[in-house]
């Protein structure tokens, strides 16, 4: 018997290929339903929260690698999709990223954030020490890809790549948050160590490290508050 499995079809780049439209006909959901998962949602994200003491215990890796290719759903300047994931579970990889982002860590609150910049974190009560980094059973490492090289060796710029990312990162913390799974992004600087130390090719810059784990049982947060709706939404 063979195997009718559909295989999805691989990407390839499409640049200046003509424009191909296909049909898109999502079904609509009824006003109650979507008034209900609207609900749920907002609920669910209010509770998310950035965590920085992680239990060491392992996670499901499809969970994570499920909520990367959510992730990898985000729209993106001219469908350039400018990102890569780089799942980190290599406990001695991870050591390595934690000494090296704590090194620039060190620097920056010795003195090269500035005081302003100090007075803004101290209430999260951050500081040089990443424990999470080898805590966390797991980091996901977002590079984002400035340009792209063709089978001829020529190199083609890819456009609103920080926007690009950035919208995939978020999408990404939410796939992971709504999965049970905690995490946190952190963004040392500067960061071209974590090209070298994953061995990335010259086109990817690094974005965002992300620890993935499920919360220490001693875990605390900052007790912070955010923005109603009615303080950050604007009606004309």
């Amino acid at each position: 018997m063979s195997d009718t499995t559909a295989v999805p079809p691989q990407w390839t780049p499409i640049h200046g290929a003509p424009y191909q439209p296909v049909p898109h006909r999502p079904e609509r959901i009824a006003a109650e339903e979507s008034l209900a998962r609207a609900a749920r949602l907002r609920k669910l994200m209010g509770e998310r929260r950035t965590v920085r003491r992680f239990s060491s215990d392992p996670v499901p890796e499809q969970v994570v690698k499920d909520a990367i290719a959510c992730a990898a759903t985000a729209p993106s300047g001219a469908h350039q999709q400018p990102w890569t994931f780089v799942l980190v579970k290599d406990p001695d990889v991870r050591r390595q990223i934690r000494e090296a982002a704590e090194r620039e860590e060190r620097i920056s609150y010795d003195g090269r954030l500035g005081e302003e910049w100090l007075a803004a974190l101290r209430p999260l009560g951050t500081d040089a020490v990443k424990a999470h980094m080898t805590d966390a059973p797991a980091l996901v490492v977002v590079f984002q890809q400035r340009y792209w090289v063709g089978g001829d060796g020529t190199r083609h710029k890819h456009y609103y790549v920080d926007e690009s990312v950035g919208i995939a990162v978020g999408m990404l913390l939410s796939a992971l948050h709504l999965s049970g799974l905690a995490a946190l992004i952190h963004t040392p600087s500067p960061m071209r160590f974590l090209r070298e130390v994953l061995d990335r090719p010259e086109n990817e810059k690094a974005f965002a490290v992300i620890p993935v784990g499920y919360p220490a049982e001693d875990c605390e947060v900052p007790g912070l508050v955010r923005k109603s709706l009615d303080q950050v939404l604007v009606e004309i």
